[in-house]
């Protein structure tokens, strides 16, 4: 087996059942592994019905994005394992053209495609820094290569890396965990590529759709602090949380007087959730 596709959903019946649909069009051997985190909107038997030759994992709870994609990793048995989310559509060749870059690229570990909106036009999908990066005190000096992470809703990995590092950062529940699993490759020595030939379609979002703004900039403010904590030195968090909180405390003045002028809107909710827990996890610069 060449490729596995593993694929993490959480009530996205829909957007799950066009993923599937892709694939099915893109043709080429490959198996198909769907982590179901416990959804409650029929997605499982929706893909038994329709996708008989998806192999269909039940968890019976939400594990999270990283150990989920664990679970079906364990079973893979492809060569090369490809992370896609459940609100992508593949284009009919951006398999076969991710496999044939990794052939024709033995330096790199793990590679992105081209992401796309689903009205053709660009996203951003790769970083060339990581969070916090500016105030490193020389952590990435040893990585591999010049990209340091591509966006998790599309990525190819080589099996064998995967299984030496034990996959994703189980510590991460949902976001940074592809920044992560990216930092940590590098650190074997391969590069991360890009794939501008290989392009998919994502809608952004789908298994969060429940979730609102505030809670959603809580979740990516935890995973953002995490990674601090796991990849930089106790003098470059202390220059971070310094920074952060300084920060925090100016944007909670004027966020604080522009909601007596402008109300507050679920934008400003958001901003607002992020700061006060900025604070909070900035209370001990020591840390």
């Amino acid at each position: 087996m060449k490729v596995s596709v593993i694929i993490v959903s959480y009530n996205t019946l829909e957007l799950t059942k066009a993923c599937l649909a892709s694939l099915r069009r893109a043709g080429g051997e490959k198996e198909i592994l769907v982590v179901d985190n416990a959804s409650t909107d029929g997605s499982p038997k929706m893909i038994r019905d329709q996708f008989p030759e998806v192999i269909l994992i039940e968890n019976e709870k939400n594990l999270g994005f990283g150990r989920a994609n664990n679970v079906a990793l364990a079973r893979a048995r492809g060569e090369y394992v490809i992370f896609l989310n459940p609100d992508t559509v593949v284009k009919s060749e951006a398999i076969e053209k991710a496999v044939t870059f990794m052939e024709h690229h033995p330096e790199v570990g793990i590679a992105g495609g081209r992401i796309l909106n689903p009205d053709g036009s660009e996203q951003e999908s790769i970083s060339y820094r990581y969070p916090g990066e500016k105030y490193a005190s020389g952590e990435t000096k040893g990585l591999s290569g010049h990209i340091a992470c591509v966006l998790g809703a599309f990525m190819i990995a080589r099996k064998k890396i995967l299984d030496e590092i034990k996959g994703f950062d189980e510590d991460f529940f949902l976001y940074g965990e592809d920044e992560d699993l990216c930092w940590r490759i590098r650190e074997q020595g391969y590069e991360v590529g890009f794939i501008p030939e290989a392009e998919v379609y994502h809608w952004g979002g789908g298994s969060e759709s429940a979730s609102s703004r505030p809670e959603v900039a809580v979740k990516k403010t935890l995973a953002e602090y995490l990674f601090y904590k796991k990849h930089y030195r106790p003098e470059t968090l202390r220059r971070i949380y310094r920074r952060e909180r300084w920060k925090a405390r100016w944007r909670l003045i004027t966020l604080g007087l522009s909601a007596l002028a402008l109300g507050k809107s679920p934008r400003h909710q958001e901003k607002v959730a992020r700061y006060r827990l900025v604070l909070e996890m900035t209370k001990n610069p020591q840390e």
